[in-house]
């Protein structure tokens, strides 16, 4: 194996540098390197030949002189090679609550722009094989520069939308992946055939930004786990090195990603942290910003400078309604969509975004609308958490005029129908209708409703329908941790179980989750793995279980199967039908040159749906096509322990044919090619804790 340090020089010649770009940026003749710090009155370059190497081959002095403009220090290093890795040191007044100044002096730090970082810790004050200590240092890399830039930035949209939630490192991680580089970007490559066939059009990556895999409690690192999620970013630009087969090549092998997932028609979209980062508070660990510009992008006690403001439960908050926070984060979306060809952005914590810099509530916050206001970022889609922490819930309301919003009270309210909740139908009714309630009055449409019934955070829709309470105990928590209030029913019995009558509600259930998500209006969101009944044994709070508990098991059989071949089919079904994509919301009235209204209610009885009952547990309604000639669905959702026979509506030259049926086993719960299906007339069946869907042609 060759020798890093042979392929360095021992001293390379600085000339004083640009304070643009920041970070450590590739030209023609060498690197500039340029970082913020807003009170340093002196820093230092440090270089490395490589992850590995102990000592730096160089230490560039900056000076006030002649390496600062403004509050920027930069220089640029003649002739360096790409692969060396790099950490800065600042020294002056640097304001630090749990560090003095000279303590923080010697702390080497991580480029917060770096487009590539090692994940390895070092402290060379000690020895190679330090790990966490007070002085232990991240590296940026200097890394190849982008092939090419996303030359045209098309407006994209998510009225077509299916998008599959997944986590890039446990899709293909288990051994039965089969993929050459198991949890890799390039692993997943090998997996787009099973997306295109399973129908997905858009992937939302969990946190695929650099994080900090050892920030998990203590009581779970005792136990050798990680932070698996990724909701712990320390690097916003740089993709995280274990997702990478060559870390230094980092944007080079995500942006090879996203163009093959854009080759087969399928969309990326990135969960991103930006309401907090992985130092955490007071207490937390010193990799950059603390030192930066550590009272300009956390929000500070005014009271007490060593007290961080936690809106997020993860220790700190980012200031994101400060100018410098605002524009860092602008820059560094921009970059993911123009550089690296991202489609999309899902918010976690949202909410955070609308804090001012005392954590106050603001009508008004800036960064929301700046969002909105960035000739790249008004041409993807925005997607909000729409909560926080610290209490607030902006569901229907999140600050801003375009923003999607994972819909927390659709996903509420569906589980507690599809366990057996009474009373709910006209909450669901509005909820399958695309929340027109909390989207239609400020001018937003359908599709800025995401719909889901499960998400990574939380029960798989498996444990969904085969729980009845959370059992985290392998977190090392106690099953402390994780929500408490699932909305979930266990169909008779906690867990495994050989009753042939329970594992039969329990994918009838199943079923009944997918049936009703795909044929909402709205933006239908899948979690990976629920197509194949991923289980994680009750646990509902996986973040740090980076094992088979998590990773996507490529070997299913029986049910598994039969469950895959259901969700496959509801896509395809909801890609058949536009009056299930509908773009505005339903009115009850004609359009598009139908003489029928586009959407009908029922309940047994035809135009007599039960709104005020509080025992109902079944609504039907009919939907007329999107077109004058296309096919109408009549669809029944009856939850009740009982079976019913439920009225028909009738049409002139029209016949209707059940083509969904949650009840029955495979492969009859879903007859793709409607002209082998039954014709009923009048009325039909619809057994207890069942959909049915007729289609009218």
């Amino acid at each position: 194996m060759p020798d890093p340090e042979a392929n360095v020089q021992r001293s390379y010649r600085t000339r004083p540098g640009s304070r643009f770009p920041l970070g450590a940026a590739v030209v023609p003749g060498g690197v500039n390197f340029c970082t913020f710090c807003r009170r340093a009155t002196r820093v230092e370059l440090l270089l490395y030949a490589s992850e590995e190497s102990v000592e730096p081959f160089q230490i560039i002095a900056l000076t006030s002189e002649a390496n600062r403009t403004y509050r920027f220090w930069h220089v640029f290093v003649e002739g360096l090679p790409l692969g060396c890795c790099y950490t800065w040191c600042a020294f002056g007044p640097l304001g630090v609550p749990q560090m003095d100044d000279e303590a923080a002096s010697r702390k080497e730090l991580l480029d917060p722009q770096a487009r590539a970082v090692s994940d390895r810790f070092y402290d060379r004050r000690q020895s190679a094989d330090a790990r966490v200590t007070e002085y232990a240092s991240l590296r940026g890399i200097v890394t190849e520069p982008l092939e090419r830039p996303v030359d045209d930035i098309a407006v994209r949209t998510l009225d077509d939308a299916i998008i599959y939630e997944l986590h890039v490192g446990g899709f293909t991680r288990h051994a039965s992946s089969g993929v050459r580089h198991p949890g890799t970007f390039a692993g997943l490559i090998e997996k787009i055939p099973y997306l295109k066939a399973l129908g997905i059009t858009h992937v939302e990556l969990l946190p695929v930004m650099a994080f900090d895999e050892q920030d998990i409690p203590a009581s779970a690192a005792e136990r050798g786990l990680r932070n698996y999620w990724g909701y712990s970013t320390h690097s916003f630009y740089s993709p995280h090195p274990r997702y990478c087969v060559e870390p230094a090549r980092a944007p080079q092998e995500f942006r090879d990603f996203v163009d093959a997932l854009h080759d087969a028609g399928i969309r990326v979209l990135l969960d991103v942290v930006f309401n907090h980062t992985s130092e955490a508070g007071k207490d937390g660990p010193v990799i950059h910003f603390k030192i930066f510009a550590n009272d300009a992008f956390y929000q500070i006690d005014v009271n007490d400078a060593r007290h961080y403001r936690d809106y997020t439960g993860c220790g700190n908050t980012v200031n994101c309604n400060h100018p410098l926070v605002s524009a860092f984060i602008l820059r560094c979306l921009e970059y993911w969509v123009r550089d690296l060809g991202v489609d999309g952005f899902r918010f976690d914590l949202a909410s955070v975004f609308a804090r001012g810099e005392n954590g106050e509530l603001l009508r008004t916050p800036p960064l929301p609308w700046a969002m909105e206001a960035s000739p790249i970022l008004a041409r993807v889609p925005l997607i909000a958490e729409a909560w926080d922490a610290g209490g607030l819930y902006h569901v229907g309301a999140f600050p801003g005029m375009a923003w999607a919003e994972w819909n927390g009270r659709y996903r509420d309210a569906i589980r507690r129908f599809v366990r057996g909740d009474p009373g709910l139908i006209g909450e669901v009714a509005t909820c399958i209708a695309g929340s027109a309630d909390i989207y239609q009055d400020d001018g937003r449409l359908p599709a800025n409703s995401i719909n889901f019934v499960t998400c990574h955070d939380g029960f798989t829709l498996n444990d969904l329908v085969s729980y009845h309470a959370k059992h985290n105990e392998a977190n090392g928590e106690d099953n402390r941790d994780g929500s408490n209030d699932n909305l979930s029913w266990n169909c008779g019995a906690e867990g495994e179980t050989d009753d042939p009558a329970i594992i039969g509600m329990r994918l009838r259930q199943a079923r009944n989750c997918i049936a009703i998500l795909l044929l909402s209006q709205g933006v239908p969101m899948l979690l990976a793995g629920d197509e194949i009944l991923r289980s994680q044994r009750g646990n509902n709070n996986a973040f740090c279980q980076d094992d088979a508990l998590s990773w996507m098991d490529w070997r299913p059989s029986g049910d598994a199967l039969a469950m895959l071949r259901f969700v496959r089919e509801m896509i395809a079904l909801r890609k058949r039908h536009a009056s299930l994509r509908r773009r505005r919301f339903l009115t009850g009235r004609p359009g598009n040159g139908q003489t029928h209204p586009d959407v009908a209610w029922h309940g047994e009885r035809l135009h007599a749906p039960a709104w005020h009952d509080p025992g109902a547990r079944l609504v039907a309604f009919t939907l007329a096509g999107h077109a004058a000639d296309a096919p109408f669905l009549h669809i029944v959702l009856n939850m009740s322990d009982n079976a019913r026979d439920v009225e028909l509506p009738f049409f002139e030259h029209r016949n209707w044919r059940r083509i969904v049926d949650t009840s029955d086993e495979s492969p009859n719960d879903i007859v793709p090619d409607i002209e082998t299906a039954a014709i009923e007339r009048g009325a039909c069946h619809v057994e207890a804790r069942s959909v049915v869907v007729l289609e009218s042609r």
